[in-house]
């Protein structure tokens, strides 16, 4: 068998979980949502499908996100859950395949993925193990696949704290912690305040700026959802939109995950995300901020 699913946080706990109930005979298979949505990613029996659009294709499929929700039967669990990690320890518990070992990578994992945070974890993710490890995976061209995997690996066995003092991580994780900095600026001067939506547009940049998702949400406390606008690479082809409600004002009543479903993309009722093509770009854009405007339930 095979496991496929995104190189998050939560997809990388989905691939340690899987790795001890099931009998994966594969390399893992790192994707984004759209490779599956548009069929650029070839799924077939044995493929165990989690944090992913479902494909009728896999033989097990794992999810949480509400805009991907079953109509049909399926093998494997779907939920509205924090985690798909969640998810799939649930139901390999159920069935006497997992124990308790994992409970505390599974919590973490439920804060991260769910957005559950404070401001103080938002500010200074340092202070917070498995919240700054999250931070070191990106995903810039599957550039990084050997790394995702050995977080997998390490994960596997290793504590929080074992695990951070290896030397690649460390170096990462204070890679990151330099980023944020620089980050901070950057979405200062390029975000701009409309109808109670925090809109930060990068595609005047050369390099896209990375860093803490969460930021804005501190930054920027009276906005009640943020809009990020990026290239999705150096050709300028598409426009990579990224949605949330703010962690810290509950104001956003616009389901995201179906709101972006619309688009080509989706997510969860607070996040989400979509590609979009760079000459009708602006058009979308302008259709879902109208949408974000009004603040519909």
């Amino acid at each position: 068998m095979r496991i496929v699913t995104r190189p998050d946080f939560d997809g990388i706990v989905c691939a340690v979980l899987l790795f001890q109930a099931e009998t994966i005979d594969s390399n893992i298979k790192w994707v984004e949502p759209d490779e599956i949505q548009t069929g650029k990613t070839n799924i077939s029996k044995g493929d165990i499908l989690a944090n992913l659009p479902y494909s009728p294709k896999c033989s097990l499929w794992f999810d949480h996100h509400i805009s991907n929700k079953p109509k049909g039967n399926f093998q494997g669990a779907f939920d509205i859950a924090p985690s798909a990690a969640g998810v799939i320890y649930k139901y390999y518990k159920e069935k006497g395949r997992l124990d308790n070992r994992y409970d505390e990578l599974v919590f973490h994992t439920d804060i991260i993925d769910a957005a559950d945070l404070n401001q103080d974890q938002v500010r200074h993710p340092e202070k917070y193990p498995y919240i700054l490890l999250s931070m070191t995976i990106k995903n810039l061209g599957y550039k990084d696949i050997a790394y995702w995997d050995k977080l997998v690996n390490l994960l596997k066995t290793l504590s929080i704290e074992q695990i951070l003092s290896d030397t690649e991580i460390k170096s990462r994780c204070d890679k990151v912690v330099q980023e944020n900095i620089a980050y901070e600026k950057h979405l200062i001067d390029h975000t701009k305040i409309r109808h109670g939506i925090s809109i930060t547009d990068f595609r005047c940049l050369d390099n896209v700026p990375d860093g803490n998702r969460f930021l804005t949400y501190s930054l920027f406390p009276e906005s009640r959802t943020s809009v990020k606008i990026r290239f999705s690479g150096p050709e300028k082809k598409h426009v990579l939109i990224s949605i949330g409600h703010n962690i810290f004002n509950k104001q956003g009543h616009v389901n995201i995950g179906n709101l972006l479903a619309r688009f080509g993309g989706g997510g969860h009722a607070g996040a989400g995300g979509c590609t979009l093509k760079a000459r009708t770009a602006d058009n979308d854009i302008e259709q879902i901020l109208d949408i974000l405007f009004q603040n519909k339930i």
